[in-house]
């Protein structure tokens, strides 16, 4: 009787201590610390606070998992008791045991909860903005920006930069009523204003032109055309030739038929240079009929090195020159190199550049337009806007308008259209679609690059960035303004084509600074119509405004735009026009640690970064006098 009661007894114990535990889960035998990928995984990076995971889920967390599989054990051990045993200890006995157990169990839970804090800050760490492999190889990479409203009107972000930009959101409101850092609108103005233009004094006979005829046709964008017409007009030069007013050829990018005449004023391009070489603007008769193909007078991009020096030109070109009496360079660009170069040749070029190039009426007029309501309707022009739009497009800005202060306005020039987002080779958060998006695109328009991705192992995504060699996305061009201070209130112009990713690529930026315009919201449909489908001539408009503003900012310091134009600012400048050229690589090292650095330590290692871009030197050896132009070819000091 007295086994049979017994074994009846633990049967009813065992059968009541699963009724207890109904929901009891069982913990796994590891708990990996480190954050395995696939626990990584499960942590969303779009937002800067953890979001849902298995240690941060209410009552199921982690901690409520062991205290109540602690909690069940301890209570089924204490049933398997024979009832004698608890009788023989008294009440007394009873007491202390429970009050011991209750110690422990409190103890246990309280460093299960130590250990679940420990773990959510390591994978807060270790998070990553994406599930696929390259995207968590690339973790600076921004993924695309969404801005949601709440109830209660305030904003939040998600992404990789969501974090940051939370930050950057906060310091701006904070910052509403402080002042801006001294050096924000300046340049060093005192190293800065000792260089003067002097482009424009010659000091030699004019070119007859003898030995034949040049005519380029210039691939590319506005800014590309722009670098082989200066080229084309030094070689001209130097090989005492005859040029044709240039052609520009149609890109399948730019989709623009605009020619030379319809950017350029051409009576004056040909007047200002007589000094320097002879210009026309067709060939004689007698050479117009010649198949140049045929005869082998025509040079390609691919027969001509890029910057070739000039003794390349005297030895390879000049002979068939003199044979066929006229050279048709096709593609020309970069093709002629900046060292060594004799002085009154690289001054040319300057000259070229800065004095010898202005825009038709048509452009001018209408950029006046833009720049007097960026300036708030100010009867008082911009430092630049007599070199830019011309003195009869500034008296009539004068005219129309009152006495106001003039505002000031920052030009960010936003290079991230689809072109330089493929070529680049990196990747941008868009994941597997951005990638096979990018990759067709290049086929079409790069089949040179696609053949060399297949034939070459060429550097990752990763390895680009921390290079610098990838554009600032839009999300990381705001948080560099931000860090750098400038307030909320600022005006920023946006130069730049279509946006790749589109007009939500831009929430970020109008999030950070609502005051954003382009020329597509400050000029009516009926001001643009004119210029409509003519991309070079749109660009121009960018060019103006960005090289007239009070302080201008790139995401590309590679960008042929951001080069002409900081250049110009340069050399008319005055030592008053700033311009921040951010040093990418310095930038990628910062954004990596995106997930966990403070704000105050961002900006502060965001302004060295960018400060240290802002001295004043003259130009390095063999770098382009557009972007350069400090150097005694093309400015003179004064002290």
């Amino acid at each position: 009787m007295s086994s049979t009661s017994n074994s009846n007894n633990s049967h009813n114990l065992a059968l009541e201590s699963k009724q207890d535990r109904p929901n009891t889960v069982r913990i796994p035998d590891r708990v990996d610390l480190r954050g395995s990928p696939r626990s990584r995984q499960g942590s969303p990076s779009h937002s800067p606070r953890l979001g849902p995971s298995r240690f941060l889920n209410g009552e199921k967390s982690g901690a409520s998992f062991v205290g109540a599989e602690l909690l069940g054990k301890l209570w089924v051990d204490r049933k398997k008791q024979p009832k004698n045993a608890k009788r023989k200890g008294g009440k007394v006995w009873y007491q202390k045991k429970r009050v011991k157990g209750l110690v422990v169990v409190t103890a246990l839970v309280g460093l299960f909860f130590l250990v679940d804090w420990i773990m959510l800050l390591r994978l807060q760490d270790h998070r990553v903005g994406s599930d696929d492999r390259s995207s968590r190889n690339a973790s600076s990479v921004s993924a695309q920006v969404k801005v949601r409203k709440p109830s209660k009107g305030k904003k939040h972000y998600s992404g990789i930069y969501g974090r940051l930009l939370a930050l950057a959101a906060h310091a701006l409101a904070e910052g509403q009523n402080k002042r801006e850092p001294k050096d924000l609108w300046q340049e060093p103005v005192v190293p800065a204003s000792a260089w003067r233009p002097c482009a424009d004094q010659r000091d030699w006979e004019p070119n007859e032109g003898k030995n034949g005829y040049i005519m380029v046709t210039a691939n590319g964008g506005i800014n590309q055309q722009r670098v082989a017409v200066c080229n084309a007009v030094v070689l001209a030069r130097l090989l005492n030739a005859t040029l044709v007013v240039p052609k520009f050829m149609y890109s399948s990018v730019w989709k623009d038929v605009s020619q030379f005449g319809d950017i350029y004023q051409e009576e004056h391009f040909i007047k200002y240079l007589v000094p320097d070489i002879r210009i026309v603007k067709e060939l004689p008769e007698e050479l117009k009929s010649l198949d140049l193909e045929a005869i082998g007078s025509v040079v390609t991009d691919v027969d001509v090195r890029k910057e070739s020096k000039p003794s390349f030109y005297l030895k390879d070109i000049l002979p068939i020159l003199l044979q066929k009496r006229v050279v048709h360079f096709v593609g020309f660009g970069n093709r002629l190199a900046f060292d060594p170069i004799p002085f009154q040749l690289q001054r040319l070029r300057c000259r070229c550049n800065f004095h010898a190039l202005k825009f038709v009426p048509k452009i001018q007029e209408t950029a006046a337009l833009l720049l007097e309501r960026l300036h708030k309707h100010s009867a008082q022009p911009g430092l630049l806007d007599h070199y830019l739009v011309g003195p009869h497009a500034v008296a009539a800005m004068i005219a129309r308008n009152d006495r106001a202060k003039a505002a000031k306005y920052l030009a960010l020039h936003l290079r991230f259209e689809i072109d330089m987002v493929a070529h680049s080779l990196c990747e941008f958060g868009g994941g597997e679609q951005e990638g096979q998006e990018l990759e067709a695109y290049r086929q079409i328009h790069f089949p040179a690059l696609t053949e060399l991705k297949k034939m070459e192992k060429l550097p990752s995504p990763a390895m680009l960035r921390s290079e610098g060699l990838c554009p600032l996305t839009p999300e990381e061009a705001v948080l560099m303004l931000a860090a750098l201070g400038f307030n909320r209130k600022t005006q920023i112009y946006v130069a730049g084509a279509q946006i790749y990713g589109g007009t939500s690529r831009l929430a970020a930026l109008t999030s950070l600074y609502p005051n954003l315009v382009t020329k597509e919201n400050l000029l009516s449909s009926a001001e643009l119509e004119p210029f409509k489908n003519f991309s070079s001539q749109l660009a121009a408009l960018d060019f103006i405004a960005c090289t007239a503003a009070d302080a201008f900012a790139m995401t590309d310091s590679g960008s042929q735009l951001s080069s002409l134009v900081s250049g110009y600012r340069i050399y008319y400048g005055g030592g008053r026009m700033p311009t921040i050229r951010p040093n990418k690589r310095r930038l990628a090292d910062i954004f990596v640690k995106n997930n966990t650095i403070e704000w105050k330590v961002f900006e502060q290692r965001v302004r060295k970064a960018v400060r240290q871009t802002k001295h004043v030197q003259s130009r390095p050896k063999a770098r382009s006098v557009y972007r350069y132009p400090r150097c005694k070819e093309c400015m003179c000091r004064t002290d």
